[in-house]
This record gives structure tokens, C-alpha cells and sequence, in this order.
């Protein structure tokens, strides 16, 4: 058992932790975490639906009667730092300590610097930009870079090496620019309105931004009620403290830092979780911040997202239909036709011979489940997690699947992994009540072994970080889950601030 000091346990119990979380946490830095045992890939011929025209507009039409009846969310992950958007100016800025902007250019070093500055007045945070660049040289190249580079990312700017995603003006328009954020706002006037004309948004947001985010909310709410004729409803909340990790060293001891204290860590977007679950909706949207386009670029994006909200709440209807016979212990073998041939699942080898008490528990169990529809775009070989099946407690199941889940040095697990077909671009509609109405509790399925370790480092020394399991990964794990092709178009993230260049995005 680890030993801890009073002033560990003083501190432990200001995050919201118990100590038997820790322990566990501890346990699992020495023991690690197993690889997903991919079974397949989830193609178009296996468990990935691709929806025809028809079906679509059918769906849609759905969709659009019952929002009217229902609570909907829009949940955004918004706490992301831009500072990775920069990553390549900051290393062009501080070699321009050595070398002119010419002899930098020249060398072909830094390509991604080169595109930036020749389409600098592209982005739309120009005018901004410029309007701090007055009293510069810009005849002197070299001198002009810096003093781009220094007002766009330091304090003394614009500061957007600081900022959040979701505060940066992303797109340009005629008479003004939006923010990333402020995109949001108007997709979700487009597609995600609900019962008494409301629009629903739930930003997740650091500490450190909430006010900034509210001022900025209180200031363009006014404006989209008015072009929309809509009344929106936003609220925040910060990733809990409680959901952090303690960090260790490489001997998997609890890592201290220079004044002898534990070290903790944000356990990532998994423990958005806990967020989610806070929400109470009939159905909930789940979108990253950066995966917006311009008005003239959104149509697929909101066909496909009532589409699969339609979707989504027709198979809930279907589900909730045979609980209710279930729960009357009739329509066992339509239910069980149901989960093999609707949900994808395979039944247990033993099921016919199991009584029939122990085929409806089985099945009710089965059923009474979170549900998420899960868009899926073509594999153009863009990172991130992707659709597979998966042998999850000796269960085939599907699930979202991260690389760094797969055991790659496996020849055939890599073989797999390399067969897929689509990725994940975070688009998911989740419906999170039972067939009684009440909210499920989402912290019951969890696969906690679906967890993830890494090495960073403090005040120079090597440190071992855990994440959480991934929102859309182990953190939803034993939903049920139904994997559909969206339009390549719907999936425009800004990983960069060259991306903001793209046609999407212009």
C-alpha cells in the first residue's frame, strides 16, 4: 500500500478523490492496461450502415416532427488549448532569432511557416492582426514575421497561443468574422432546436476561460435570437477535479514535484464523461469545437445530423417497444432477432438452451443500454480512432478503437487495423433514457480497463501520465452502438492554422 504524508491526504481530499482511487490508480501504472482485441473491421459489408436518399429524407422528416416534442442538446468539448494550432510558428519564430525569414524560406525548412505568411490576410483574424501592425517595418521580412508571430500568440497581442479553441475567429465572412464558437451557435439554430423553439448548448470549458467564455456568450446570444428568432439556452461546466489522475514516476511511486508535492493531471476528454451524464435531454448532440465550416459549406453537415437524430430515435422507439413486452415476459425471440440482426450483436452460443427467465434477462439487459448513433466519414488518412469489431468481455461488440489501443506488434491485430475503411470524426447522437424516461447513469458503462498510459515530464524529469477511457471510447463502451457513413464534407477539424485555409473553411 503506497504510503502517503497529512499533507497528501489533505491535498488528495481537496481534488475530490478518495484514497482507494488512488490506490487503484497506482495499481494500474504498475499492471498497464490490455490492448482492444479487434475481431474486424466495421466496413460497409460489416456493421457500417451507408444510408440511400430516400432513407435519409425519411429519417429527416422523423426527426423533425419529434424535436418538437423533445429536449435536445448540443454537448461541445471546448477546453482545448490553440496552442498546438501554432506549434510550427513557434518553431519558425524562434529560429528567426538566427537566420533571416529569406534564409529560413530558402533552406525549405519550414514549409507550413511559408504557407502561412503568403496567405496571412486569408484568415480572419486578419483584420485584427493588422490593425497591431502599424507602426511595423514590413519592408523588413525578418522583422515583420517576428513582430506577426509575437502580437498573434503572445499577451501582449492577440493572444492566441493562449487561448482556447473556441474563442479564435476561425471564418471570414463579408461585413464580419465568426468564432469558432460562434459557429456553433449558428449550426445548432440550423439543426438542434427543440420543443418551445429553444437551442440547448453545453460548452465543457477550463477554469481559466469560464468568464471569458460568459462574456463573450452574453454578447452574442442577442444577436443569433434576433437573426434566427430562437432563444438560446447555454450553460458550462469545467472537467471535475475529482476525475484527475495522480501522476507517478518511472519506478510507478507517485511523482512529486519541486516543492514535495503530488502531481496531478487532467485525465482527458474521458472524464467528460461525468459531464455528459450531468446533462438531462431526450437526445444529445456531441460535436469538437473545431469541426465547423462556413454557412455556404454546412448543408451536409445538417442533412446528416437530422438524419441520424431520426434515426437514433426510431431505433430507440423499436427498443423501447420490446422492453415494454420484456417486462411482461413476452416477445423474447423478436427481441432476440432484434439485437442479432438490427444491433449486430451475437447472441450467446448457449442462448437456446438457456430457460426462458435467463433469455429475457439476458435480453433486457442487452436493450436497456445507452443508445449513440456514431457517423463515420471515409478513411483519407486523417488521425484518429475508427469503427471496429471488438471481443469486449468475451462479448463481439461495436466500438470506436483508438491506435494507441491496438496492439500493433501484432501481425495480425495491425492487419486488422489497417483494413478499416472509415474513421471517427466525432459526430455522435446519443440518447441517454430508458424506455421509463429516466436518465441513465453513464458511469455504469464504463470500460475502466480502456485506459491509457503515457510518459511526460516536469521540472525535468520523466513523469507517467493516465487518461481516463476516451469519451467516445471506453467511456461508452457498453452502449449500444450503431455505426453510419456521413458525408466526408461534415468533417472539417482545425488541427492547424494552415487548416483554416482549406475550402471548407473559406
Amino acid at each position: 500500500m503506497t504510503q502517503f504524508t497529512s499533507d497528501d491526504l489533505t491535498l488528495i481530499k481537496q481534488q475530490g478523490i478518495s484514497l482507494d482511487t488512488i490506490e487503484n490508480q497506482v495499481n494500474n501504472f504498475k499492471n498497464g492496461f490490455p490492448f482492444a482485441q479487434l475481431l474486424d473491421a466495421a466496413t460497409p459489408q460489416k456493421g457500417l450502415i451507408q444510408l440511400d436518399e430516400l432513407t435519409v429524407k425519411s429519417y429527416i422528416e422523423h426527426f423533425e416532427v419529434a424535436r418538437l416534442e423533445n429536449d435536445i442538446i448540443k454537448f461541445v468539448p471546448a477546453s482545448g488549448a490553440a496552442s498546438r494550432m501554432f506549434k510550427h510558428l513557434f518553431e519558425f519564430r524562434e529560429d528567426l532569432g538566427n537566420l533571416t525569414y529569406v534564409e529560413l524560406v530558402e533552406k525549405g525548412k519550414h514549409k507550413d511557416a511559408k504557407i502561412f505568411f503568403e496567405n496571412i490576410n486569408q484568415f480572419a483574424f486578419w483584420e485584427d492582426l493588422s490593425s497591431l501592425l502599424e507602426n511595423t517595418n514590413r519592408a523588413d521580412k525578418t522583422e515583420y514575421a517576428k513582430a506577426c508571430l509575437d502580437l498573434l500568440l503572445q499577451a501582449d497581442g492577440l493572444a492566441y497561443a493562449s487561448l482556447p479553441k473556441a474563442l479564435l475567429k476561425f471564418h471570414r465572412y463579408e461585413n464580419a468574422s465568426r468564432l469558432a464558437i460562434e459557429e456553433h451557435l449558428v449550426e445548432t439554430a440550423q439543426y438542434a432546436t427543440s420543443k418551445n423553439n429553444s437551442a440547448i448548448l453545453h460548452f465543457t470549458v477550463s477554469p481559466e476561460h469560464e468568464e471569458n467564455f460568459q462574456e463573450i456568450l452574453e454578447t452574442l446570444k442577442p444577436k443569433y435570437e434576433e437573426i434566427f428568432k430562437i432563444k438560446y439556452d447555454i450553460s458550462l461546466s469545467t472537467q471535475k477535479s475529482s476525475t484527475n489522475t495522480i501522476a507517478v514516476d518511472i519506478d510507478n511511486k507517485p511523482f512529486r514535484d519541486l516543492k514535495n508535492q503530488l502531481v496531478f493531471r487532467p485525465a482527458g476528454h474521458g472524464a467528460l464523461i461525468e459531464n455528459l451524464n450531468d446533462l438531462n435531454a431526450d437526445l444529445i448532440f456531441v460535436k469538437n469545437i473545431d469541426n465547423v465550416v462556413t454557412d455556404i459549406k454546412r448543408e451536409p453537415t445538417i442533412i446528416y445530423k437530422k438524419a441520424l437524430a431520426g434515426m437514433g430515435m426510431q431505433l430507440q422507439q423499436k427498443i423501447f417497444a420490446h422492453l415494454r413486452n420484456l417486462n411482461n415476459n413476452s416477445g423474447i425471440d423478436e427481441a432476440l432477432q432484434f439485437i442479432e440482426n438490427k444491433l449486430g450483436l451475437q447472441l450467446p452460443e448457449k442462448i437456446g438452451e438457456s430457460s426462458v427467465q435467463e433469455r429475457i434477462q439476458y435480453a433486457f439487459q442487452t436493450l436497456n443500454r445507452p443508445l449513440r448513433i456514431c457517423g463515420m466519414v471515409k478513411n483519407v488518412g486523417e488521425p484518429g480512432g475508427g469503427p471496429f469489431w471488438v471481443n469486449k468481455n468475451d462479448e463481439q461488440s461495436l466500438q470506436i478503437v483508438e491506435s494507441a489501443e491496438i496492439d500493433i506488434e501484432n501481425p495480425e491485430q495491425k492487419k486488422i487495423m489497417l483494413e478499416a475503411t472509415h474513421f471517427n470524426p466525432v459526430d455522435l447522437i446519443c440518447l441517454t433514457k430508458d424506455y421509463q424516461g429516466r436518465q441513465f447513469n453513464l458511469n455504469q458503462f464504463v470500460d475502466h480497463n480502456a485506459a491509457f498510459i503515457s510518459e511526460k515530464s516536469k521540472d525535468g524529469k520523466t513523469l507517467k501520465a493516465m487518461e481516463l477511457p476516451g469519451l467516445w471510447n471506453g467511456a461508452m463502451a457498453f452502449w449500444n452502438t450503431i455505426f453510419v457513413e456521413v458525408p466526408l464534407e461534415s468533417f472539417n477539424p482545425v488541427k492547424t492554422v494552415n487548416d483554416l485555409l482549406r475550402e471548407m473553411h473559406t
